[in-house]
């Protein structure tokens, strides 16, 4: 729901900030007031196009900010949260911004993140639907027409069986195709994979392989050094005849123990030294088993050698790692297994695919006679909609064209077509409907569809162009119904429509000789009487012209 407009320089608008409720609001101002300015705002806050003349001359640039109440599960919000553009900070809250420079220059924000044109216009799919401008309307849109119909009749589950069931079809053929494809070369594939698998066998990579021969060639490479090492290791703590570590310790244990005798406190100090005497002699005798073992031969460098370069040979020629050879042994007997097998492999996806398809069949056929059921019915409520709008001879049809394959939607191409006089032939919404006419046309499909939640705000602009009496109450009657389930706003220039609304906005436009500025303003409940009663007599206002806006504005209150 829009909760908040906000407009700065443009056009004739300074500056203007009108809060909006539920219900239906309607704009009232008189002819040449830019009764209009606020869809054309919120247009603009939507992505629509928009150049230099936007801007108040003057000003450097214009800014519309359009703030909006999210409700949780709706379509708009899953939308935010896929686009990750969702605010934390309010959650359940939108906020559009839309900045027009002096030079032409066009920004776009949602929740202060700078976002393209395509991406507002996406967003505000999801948010205010502005019927009866023809540069704005969603409804001439074949896909929106499809997704009313579908929502009227209740079929979003099995649309989406359909479109699941299209995909499963769609990705078991494309497997089969590719697959089917790839048996052109299957000879020369099999024969290279062969001698892959056969040279990687003969090599027999083992996992972890490679580290283990890095470390043994490293002590291969150093044996002469890490032998020089041990020994004199061994000599500086055993062997030594000068003085070895085992002999110094010796010396020092056995003066501490006969100082001991003397000062108890130096016996712990002795014992250590013994446990240190026994640890260096386990250690000179671990040296000396080192050193008595078998040596790292040349002999044994050079095969751990050659094992390293094959290894690295084998990887480079399969643009692999070294240590990636044992898994990639596996993959290639896997490939190999499958392209030897792969007649079992096409039957087996034949019959998926066909599964598939036969499943697709039948829930299109489905959705297609749950379809045509819905269109009879919404056609004809649309229809008898139109004629109490001022349409007598006005009549609302779908058309299902059968398409050869089902898609992801179906088997039809769905349209909506109408009538607007008696004799016509029914034809595409733009092609047979004038601006004012097409809103009312709308108007007409919306109350059909009344439960449709997809769009929490509708704008009509022109809803009651070329009609009056009568027809402008059933107008005010529907715009007013159609307010229980949604947020409503109408520009209106006639009495009966305008007193059906449940909040009222003047809109006018003052100028000094120099500058000229539009307001908006909220209406009391006798500001809406004088509203009125302008609306219905002109200049000159009497008191009878009064009382009969206040008795439009009572029964309008008494509406559901």
């Amino acid at each position: 729901m829009l909760n908040h407009l906000h407009i700065r320089n443009l056009a004739v608008v300074d500056e203007i900030e009108v809060e909006l409720g539920n219900g239906l609001t309607t704009l009232t101002g008189e002819t040449g007031a830019g009764k209009s300015i606020l869809v054309d705002a919120l247009g603009l806050a939507l992505g629509e196009r928009a150049d230099s003349e936007a801007v108040r001359p003057g000003a450097k640039r214009a800014e519309i900010t359009a703030s909006f109440d999210v409700a949780k599960h709706s379509t708009a919000a899953r939308w935010l949260t896929e686009h990750d553009l969702d605010d934390d900070e309010t959650i359940g809250s939108c906020v559009l911004r839309r900045v027009v420079t002096a030079e032409g220059r066009s920004r776009g924000y949602i929740n202060n993140n700078p976002a393209p044109m395509q991406t507002l216009r996406e967003l505000g799919e999801e948010l205010v639907d502005i019927c009866g401008q023809q540069a704005h309307q969603s409804l001439v849109r074949p896909d929106n027409q499809r997704a009313m119909l579908d929502q009227y009749g209740k079929l979003g589950e099995l649309v989406g069986q359909v479109r699941e069931a299209h995909y499963a079809w769609q990705t078991a053929q494309r497997e089969y195709d590719e697959l089917d494809a790839a048996r052109a070369d299957q000879a020369s594939r099999i024969e290279l994979l062969s001698f892959q698998v056969r040279e990687l066998e003969a090599l027999d990579p083992r996992p972890g392989e490679m580290d283990e021969l890095d470390a043994a060639h490293r002590l291969a490479a150093n044996a002469s050094h890490v032998k020089e090492g041990v020994s004199s290791a061994l000599q500086a703590l055993y062997e030594n005849e000068q003085a070895s570590a085992h002999d110094l310790l010796s010396h020092a244990r056995v003066q501490l123990e006969e100082l001991g005798e003397l000062d108890a406190g130096l016996k712990p100090v002795a014992l250590l030294l013994t446990e240190a005497e026994i640890q260096i002699t386990e250690a000179a005798d671990a040296l000396r088993n080192y050193l008595s073992g078998e040596p790292a031969e040349s002999g044994n460098l050079a095969e751990l050698e050659a094992r390293l370069g094959a290894m690295q040979d084998t990887a480079r020629k399969h643009r692999v790692d070294p240590s990636e050879l044992p898994d990639l042994t596996g993959r290639l007997r896997a490939d190999l297994h499958a392209i030897e097998h792969v007649g079992d492999t096409l039957e087996e996806l034949l019959q998926t695919v066909t599964q598939y398809r036969d499943l697709l069949e039948k829930l299109a056929v489905q959705l297609t006679k749950s379809r045509q059921k819905a269109a009879a019915a919404l056609a004809k409520q649309v229809s008898t909609n139109m004629q109490q709008l001022g349409m007598p001879g006005g009549t609302f049809g779908i058309a299902l064209d059968k398409t050869v394959e089902p898609g992801p939607t179906g088997y039809e191409r769905i349209e909506f077509r109408v009538s607007i006089n008696p004799g016509m032939r029914p034809g595409p919404l733009t092609k047979v409907a004038s601006g004012g006419e097409l809103s009312r046309v709308s108007l007409a499909i919306q109350v059909a569809a009344s439960d449709n939640e997809h769009t929490p705000t509708l704008i009509f602009d022109e809803v009651d162009a070329g009609v009056g009496g009568g027809t402008a109450d059933i107008v005010g009657e529907k715009l007013r119904s159609l307010a229980n389930g949604s947020q409503v706003l109408c520009v209106t220039h006639l009495a009966q429509v305008a007193s059906k609304g449940h909040d009222q906005l003047r809109v006018t436009k003052l100028s000094d000789g120099t500058n000229t500025r539009t307001r908006v303003a909220q209406l009391t409940a006798d500001e809406r009487v004088e509203e009125l009663a302008r609306m219905l007599g002109g200049v000159e206002i009497t008191d009878r012209t009064r009382d009969h806006a206040a008795e439009m504005l009572a029964v309008g209150a008494n509406k559901k």
